[in-house]
Parts: structure tokens; sequence; C-alpha cells
């Protein structure tokens, strides 16, 4: 089984820092704290509307762990590609605001962080990874092709 992975290339309009963040109670008065905001603001949107989010550097060798893991199993997963993304250190600093750890890969099912390489890879062979998969929220159900969202058929 083949697994279908979305990847989010960078681009300026998707800036986690980009004018359109700038409103309301994301404005700051200090430098960077809008930017801070819209970077968790973005991550939040990304985890909460796909099932399965890694966050991820090319070549760290744990980020290729996790990833493996899900093509593995034929999970559908997003990926955020840290260091080819325009604004990967600004979201690498968020990503260590919300979970309390700065080093990638940062992996999210069902909007909730499970931890890194090791911690998704221990998962799996504990059998409670595909569990947490099939939990995913309705809003993170597969309705269409190419959806980014994340569900698999079972391999047996």
């Amino acid at each position: 089984m083949l697994a279908v992975v979305v990847s989010v290339k960078p681009f300026v309009s998707s800036s986690c820092f980009s004018s359109r963040f700038r409103m309301g109670n994301f404005a700051s008065s200090t430098t960077g704290g809008s930017t801070s905001t819209a970077c968790v603001k973005f991550v939040h949107e990304l985890v909460s509307q796909n099932c399965v989010v890694i966050f991820s550097k090319t070549t760290c060798p744990y980020c290729k762990m996790a990833k493996n893991v899900f093509n593995e199993i034929g999970a559908t997963y997003k990926v955020i590609e840290l260091d080819e993304h325009d604004d990967g250190r600004r979201l690498q600093e968020a990503l260590a605001q919300m979970t309390g750890v700065r080093t990638v890969p940062r992996v999210f099912i069902n909007g909730n962080c499970i931890g890194g390489g090791s911690d998704t890879k221990q998962l799996h062979q504990q059998g409670k990874l595909v569990p947490l998969i099939n939990q995913c929220a309705p809003c993170c159900a597969p309705d269409s092709e190419g959806s980014g969202s994340g569900r698999f058929g079972s391999a047996k």
C-alpha cells in the first residue's frame, strides 16, 4: 500500500507571519510578538485540519524514521519541511513554544503532539499508533483525493 504524502512547500502567501494574521488580537506592540503568535496560529490550523502532520527537516534521520513508520503502515500525512520553508526557523520556534521541545520531528496526530521520531516508532511497536490515527476527528477524515488529511486502509 502506498502512502499519499502532501508536502507544504514554502511560498510567501502562506508565511506564518504574513499581514493577513496581523489584525485583532494578533497585533502586538513588540517586534516579533505577532510573528510568534501568527506562527503558533499557523501550526494550530495545520494540525487541526489534518489527521497526521510531521514538522520535519529533510536531512534529519529521526524525521526520516517517523516518515518511514507512516509509510510502512500506509498512512497519509502532511509534511512541513522546515529547512525548505521560508519561515522554517520561526515555525520551529513556535513548535518549541507549543510543545516544550525544539527538536524535530514534531509529530501531531488528531491535533495532539505525540513527540518525535523515536516516540512515533515506539508507539507503532506497541501497537498504539494505528488506533490513534483511527480516532481522527471528523474534520480529518478524507473527503476528497489529495486532501492531505489522513486515514488509511489496514494492511492485512
